[in-house]
């Protein structure tokens, strides 16, 4: 089964609510700063009159995961991108990689890691919902099966058309993601990219990686070319006469020397 969130910007009240439920779900220090953090895997932001969360999309195909060398992001069966710390070895490539700048980095500590939402695995374990779900006072924030909440935004969408942007951001963005939003004001104007493709990124990045081994047969084919020319360029200095000691001389001195050389003269 794989789950979701749904999350409706025209529900919210900013009121931070899941915020502060997924600090003290997962042991997070701190307060809940203005962005997100290592510490702070949810946040409320204002953009345009109307309150957006950020927060782990839970890519169906994350491209962090494709680019994290050592497996210490993996995608559950459950949908959630889960992050093994004790996996990592802080090349922060997942951070690099992910469109939505979501993973942070803990860089004032002394054992840095990357923090990052989830999806409260040991609650979905339980049967529970996630805790920004279950905190949330309006019902913004709903939690289920994939399908089905993309279903009822679906249904929001049909019933008020004039209140919604036409769009379920997340549905196919990048592949698709598990968190999903709808809203009245555009998504761009609420910070989330929309210039995303809509096929999976590993998939971009793997037509540009598949295609180093060709590169580097051609840059080591061309090494090597470089390396023989070099070789005989040296190997014929070696073997050419020495050069004449005498000066350079006129035209009548350069001649003389061309016949010395041949044992035309004897002088």
């Amino acid at each position: 089964m794989s789950v979701g969130l749904l999350f409706d910007s025209t529900l919210c009240i900013g009121c931070g609510a899941c915020a502060s439920a997924c600090k003290e779900e997962n042991a997070l220090s701190g307060d809940v700063a203005p962005s997100l953090t290592a510490d702070t895997w949810t946040v409320v932001e204002e953009h345009e009159g109307a309150f957006v969360r950020r927060l782990c999309m839970h890519c169906l195909e994350p491209t962090c995961v494709s680019v994290c060398p050592v497996a210490a992001l993996q995608r559950s069966p459950t949908g959630a991108v889960l992050y093994d710390a004790s996996r990592c070895i802080g090349c922060r490539y997942c951070m690099m990689a992910c469109p939505f700048e979501v993973p942070k980095y803990q860089w004032r500590s002394p054992v840095p890691v990357v923090g990052k939402c989830g999806l409260c695995t040991g609650r979905l374990a339980a049967g529970r919902p996630t805790a920004c779900a279950e905190a949330c006072p309006t019902g913004a924030t709903l939690f289920g099966e994939r399908e089905a909440v993309i279903d009822t935004a679906r249904e929001r969408l049909r019933v008020e058309p004039a209140k919604y942007v036409p769009l379920i951001y997340g549905e196919h963005e990048a592949g698709g993601t598990s968190t999903l939003l709808i809203s009245a004001v555009p998504f761009e104007k609420l910070g989330y990219p929309t210039n995303l493709p809509r096929a999976p990124l590993p998939m971009l990045t793997w037509q540009v990686l598949s295609k180093v081994p060709d590169f580097v047969v051609l840059a080591g084919a061309g090494l090597f070319g470089l390396k023989w020319i070099t070789d005989r360029r040296d190997e014929v200095r070696a073997h050419a006469p020495d050069p004449d000691p005498s000066p350079s001389g006129g035209p009548w001195e350069r001649l003389l020397r061309v016949f010395r050389r041949a044992g035309r003269v004897t002088l």
